[in-house]
């Protein structure tokens, strides 16, 4: 009898327990908070937008939930003042909760007032999506110096589409499409040198399908690690060494007219070749057509 008076004290006690614990957990919320990854990872699906659709410049800033900034990448080409707009517009839309454009759009049609607000946390201007997690906000991004507010906006759009793949589990990923490429599409692509993908949606990769039809000038991608596998044609490449009269002719790219030194090998269909961002290259000798792929990881 002593022992079923404490079997059911026991199961009593248990039952009293999980009963506090599940009042508990039904008064609080799992809440998602963006990271630094996060956010960078956002201001670079924005970037390869932008690249996409030839943006002349552009600022972008993402925030967290309070509205504090945490990352901010300015393109070349793009009006100093920017960093604050986009700074402005993604706090508004984190804040307020809703595109910035609801609000531009809400003061041009006549409702004034709401342009009163103190600007250190409410700038009107379109080019603010709020980032989105499984159905929470956990920050805003910001853009503006595109060549339009439409396209700050788009660009924006396509920062915050990002998130979409940060909970994704790295075996049953879904989130993210899968890229198909038909044989047309490719041999279209080789038959002038095309990319085949731009690294939309915040991916760090792109696919080239390259073409060569003589020697190159050395290059040097400062950010960018090439992954080359030959499909036709030969070609003497050097690497390494040092690079001669090297200039730099975008952000993150250097060309130069020569390498000195080095280390020169001959690619054959077949070949596959990895050069590390910073890494000289030149391809000093080409039989034409030289067609490879090229895999572009940053």
């Amino acid at each position: 009898m002593k022992t079923l008076k404490k079997l059911f004290y026991c199961l009593l006690m248990f039952g009293l327990l999980l009963a506090i614990s599940s009042s508990a957990s039904a008064q609080t919320v799992e809440k998602k908070s963006l990271t630094l990854d996060g956010a960078e990872r956002v201001i670079a699906a924005a970037k390869a937008e932008a690249s996409k659709v030839k943006a002349p410049g552009g600022v972008i800033a993402v925030v967290d939930t309070g509205g504090n900034l945490m990352a901010l990448e300015r393109l070349d080409g793009t009006f100093a003042a920017g960093a604050n707009i986009s700074i402005g517009k993604a706090r508004t839309a984190v804040l307020f909760q809703k595109p910035t454009k609801v609000f531009e759009d809400i003061i041009n049609k006549g409702r004034t007032a709401m342009a009163a607000l103190p600007d250190s946390f409410f700038t009107p201007l379109q080019g603010g999506i709020p980032v989105v997690l499984d159905g929470q906000i956990i920050g805003g991004v910001g853009v503006s110096g595109a060549s339009s507010a439409a396209q700050d906006e788009e660009l924006a759009i396509a920062g915050a589409e990002a998130a979409r793949a940060f909970g994704a589990d790295p075996v049953m990923a879904t989130t993210l499409p899968v890229s198909y490429f038909p044989k047309a599409e490719v041999d279209e692509g080789f038959s002038k040198g095309a990319v085949l993908f731009d690294g939309s949606g915040g991916r760090n990769y792109m696919v080239h399908s390259s073409r060569r039809e003589g020697p190159g000038m050395v290059e040097v991608h400062t950010k960018d690690t090439d992954i080359l596998y030959v499909l036709k044609g030969t070609a003497t490449v050097v690497t390494g060494g040092t690079m001669i009269d090297g200039k730099t002719i975008a952000a993150d790219e250097i060309r130069g007219r020569e390498i000195n030194g080095g280390e020169t090998r001959k690619l054959v269909p077949g070949d596959a070749m990895i050069i590390p961002n910073g890494v000289p290259h030149w391809f000093k000798e080409v039989q034409a057509p030289f067609l490879y792929y090229v895999v572009k990881v940053r």
